[in-house]
């Protein structure tokens, strides 16, 4: 195993036993849901880790080259997104590693959620579609599905009937609703466990959407 990400960690209980692997967007940073974890209504009986990595730094084509944290490059904004694949398996790789550590640390692979929003909610879906590990559950916000031919069918996947929670904003100007859709019409079609929900946010998070998605993580590690 490479050297861990660095991560923000918070901790409901001083002994958990289940982790949620919450991977951020486009220059951003780990903090930047770390602020949710108080704000969401998680049962109290539930002793859960939260881990927030900061993704590498790495120069960003279509922000003009600069450098800011990334999960992969993107070189154009139309659609169907041109990226970097070679970053993409990186990032796979690196966020791998973390559910490793997860499991090393004595929580089962069946109590870990991996969770990530626009960026971040590509490199968990295609983490969760690659891993021999079985999850408690993915959650892809605001985000969207690459290489959507490659995707396996549920019965050939480890995470085939692990719950794949997807939340979009309708009016989302940097992700398109209609890529959500797409995502949500390629996994049923393979048969994987996709519930879908819009909200009238743009490309965010609402206070509405974070009370679904407690309830959807107090029913996954119920």
């Amino acid at each position: 195993m490479s050297e861990l990400l660095p991560s923000v960690l918070v901790e409901t209980n001083s002994q958990p036993d289940a982790a949620i692997i919450w991977l951020h967007g486009l220059g951003s940073d780990g903090h930047d849901f770390e602020s949710l974890v108080p704000a969401m209504s998680l049962s109290p009986d539930l002793k859960v880790r939260f881990v927030f990595p900061h993704a590498p730094k790495r120069p960003v084509t279509v922000n003009g080259g600069m450098v800011m944290r990334a999960w992969y490059n993107i070189y154009e904004m139309t659609l169907d997104r041109k990226v970097d694949m070679e970053n993409i398996d990186e990032s796979c790789c690196q966020v791998a590693d973390l559910i490793q550590d997860q499991i090393d640390k004595g929580i089962a692979p069946s109590r870990i959620i991996l969770a990530g929003f626009s960026q971040g909610g590509v490199i968990a879906y295609q983490t969760a579609l690659r891993t021999q590990h079985t999850l408690a559950g993915v959650m892809a916000l605001s985000t969207y599905l690459v290489n959507g031919d490659d995707v396996p069918d549920a019965s050939e996947c480890p995470n085939g009937l692990t719950p794949i929670l997807i939340h979009h904003g309708l009016q989302d100007a940097v992700v398109a609703p209609v890529l959500a859709i797409q995502a949500r019409d390629r996994l049923l079609s393979k048969n994987f466990a996709v519930s879908y929900q819009s909200y009238d946010m743009p490309h965010a998070v609402c206070p509405e959407q974070v009370k679904d998605i407690s309830s959807w993580v107090n029913a996954r590690l119920a």
